[in-house]
């Protein structure tokens, strides 16, 4: 007979207690501690993981298993994953309340063939869920609807029906009896992860498990939920607009580093392929107080607008405000135009906006940003046909950034006819391969020199 014993645990991180702690001792969390009863297994009896019964061998004589990566009808979703969904993972998609995470799954599940593919609800009814994949207008005989939420009967179904893929939403809503915690609790999150891992790697079906975020943004659960998956997704966007980004957070199969951009429409995510041509409007040459960047998120490069307006300020203290960007990086570039290009920003209101209502914290958009802030300033337009790629430097240098080489490409396949670069990149950038003029600077002066006094000779 098993035996319970009751501890007390930290919602936040998973630490344990014998006792209550107002202060949790690891993760410095107010008010997290629960109490919770947790039963002990009885003798012989698995609790979840990976085991195995063969004994010790040497490393090179473990058979490395070439298994086909199931691949669904959203490219996008396979070459974030590295080329497809490997067979046994357990991936975990996080994301904000009413972002697309249950429509990105389902809308996985109904393109997947042949299938069958079963999708686990503990928040929606089936009901609910047929309404979503009518909207979605895609066929639905290959996906299987299960609203349950306990674990041992979700586990024999996965055994009786063998589906190619299983999806489960949310992983906060399953609970296991052998914890009589309730639901969302770190002992049943960890718990039932740990019985999904194993069945997962016993039976090699793909399991993705949708769970929620905290108010910092982070995986709700303990942290130990993201050590066990294999694949950890985080879908991320503002609501007020139509994309999305799915980044990966970790991956054990492939690069950790890759993205995806999707856009919400009413019959579900459409892909989008080339990220740069919808987050460039059409530039109108008359206009100032813009400027195109050339970033890079993970590994895909792309191009975006960044707005800025410059004004007088009105109520005696300056307003700065941001849209995409970060506000105190803001400030040091401000300082940097008032100091080194001896431009009087101090007494004016500055307002800039990453189009699109993306965030990028690359630093190589700041030559862009200054760019922007300065044609607003003089009421200049920038050319069109130029995009900027530099980082900013406290002394008004123009650093050089990282794999120059995308972004020039990236530019130069939109049709841009110059890139403003630093010229300590331009000694290590084999500007000759690409049709698009390269232009170096490597002070700010220069900067200024070149975009709005024509007259004065080109850096």
């Amino acid at each position: 007979m098993a035996r319970s014993r009751s501890i007390w645990v930290c919602q936040n991180c998973g630490a344990e207690s014998p006792k209550w702690v107002g202060r949790c001792p690891v993760c410095g969390e107010w008010n997290t501690y629960v109490e919770e009863l947790v039963a002990k297994p009885s003798p012989g009896k698995s609790r979840g993981g990976v085991s195995s019964s063969s004994p010790p061998q040497p490393l090179a004589h473990v058979h490395s298993p070439d298994h086909e990566r199931l691949l669904t009808r959203t490219g996008e979703f396979n070459r974030v994953l590295g080329g497809g969904i490997v067979p046994g993972t357990l991936i975990l998609l996080g994301g904000e309340p009413g972002i697309g995470k249950s429509t990105l799954a389902l809308q996985v599940c109904l393109q997947l063939s042949p299938g069958p593919a079963l999708y686990v609800s503990g928040e929606e009814s089936a009901e609910q869920i047929k309404l979503r994949a009518d909207r979605l207008g895609l066929p639905q005989e290959n996906t299987l609807i299960y609203a349950e939420t306990r674990l041992e009967a979700i586990l024999d179904q996965i055994r009786n029906l063998s589906p190619q893929l299983v999806v489960v939403d949310s992983i906060q809503t399953i609970t296991t009896e052998e914890i009589t915690s309730s639901a969302g609790t770190v002992s049943q999150i960890r718990e039932s992860a740990a019985r999904l891992l194993a069945l997962a790697k016993e039976t090699a079906i793909p399991i993705l498990l949708i769970g929620h975020i905290t108010k910092e943004g982070t995986l709700a659960g303990p942290k130990v939920l993201e050590h066990i998956v294999d694949v950890v997704l985080h879908f991320e966007g503002d609501t007020k607009f139509f994309f999305r980004i799915l980044r990966v957070l970790k991956n054990r199969f492939g690069s950790a580093s890759e993205l995806a951009l999707f856009e919400m429409k009413e019959d579900g995510l459409q892909e989008i392929l080339n990220p740069s041509e919808l987050l460039l409007s059409h530039l109108d040459g008359s206009l100032s107080g813009i400027a195109t960047a050339a970033t890079i998120d993970g590994v895909r490069p792309f191009l975006i607008e960044i707005q800025a307006l410059v004004s007088t300020a009105v109520y005696g203290t300056p307003q700065r405000s941001t849209t995409g960007f970060d506000i105190r990086r803001l400030h040091m570039l401000l300082a940097v135009l008032e100091k080194r290009a001896g431009f009087r920003l101090s007494a004016r209101d500055v307002f800039l906006n990453i189009a699109g209502g993306l965030r990028v914290d690359d630093p190589a958009i700041d030559l862009a940003v200054t760019a922007a802030i300065l044609s607003s300033y003089l009421d200049l337009p920038v050319t069109p046909s130029i995009a900027f790629a530099a980082e900013v430097g406290l002394s008004g240098e123009i650093r050089p950034v990282t794999r120059m080489d995308q972004r020039i490409s990236e530019a130069d396949k939109l049709g841009f006819k110059k890139i403003m670069i630093s010229g300590y990149n331009a000694k290590k950038t084999e500007t000759s391969r690409h049709k698009i003029t390269v232009i170096p600077v490597k002070r700010m002066e220069d900067v200024v020199r070149y975009l709005f006094n024509p007259k004065n000779p080109k850096p």
